[in-house]
């Protein structure tokens, strides 16, 4: 079964000043009122009609990444090692939110996971 992509989320050394750039470059509106101050964007007008939301957050090196949403958290982490990847963060509760997860790809690419 395809499983979609539910979730983006943007990182860099400086949040604030990347919250404003996207913000301003394609209207994105970013909520930042949360108890972890995560830069929530809701999602488009105009694509799919459930959308995807995002997210943009401070980090140590300039990366983006996408979250794609699985059943099962463990089973697609150990899917992904047997197949040549890497269970790089195992699952995690984030406060208020879903359960997540992150993978590398062979490549190196790292794809975050979201509990159905």
């Amino acid at each position: 079964m395809t499983r979609p992509v539910v979730h983006f989320e943007i990182n860099g050394k400086d949040a604030k000043r990347l919250r404003e750039f996207y913000s301003a470059l394609f209207g994105w509106k970013i909520s930042t009122d949360n108890p972890m101050g995560y830069g929530l964007v809701e999602h488009g007008i105009g694509g799919p009609p459930e959308g995807i939301g995002g997210g943009i957050a401070q980090s140590d090196a300039a990366r983006v990444m996408i979250y794609v949403q699985v059943v099962d958290l463990h089973e697609t982490l150990r899917k992904a090692e047997e197949m040549g990847g890497k269970a790089v963060m195992q699952p995690v509760d984030v406060p208020g939110g879903p359960t997540i997860a992150q993978m590398e790809d062979p490549e190196g690419n790292r794809v975050g996971l979201v509990k159905q």
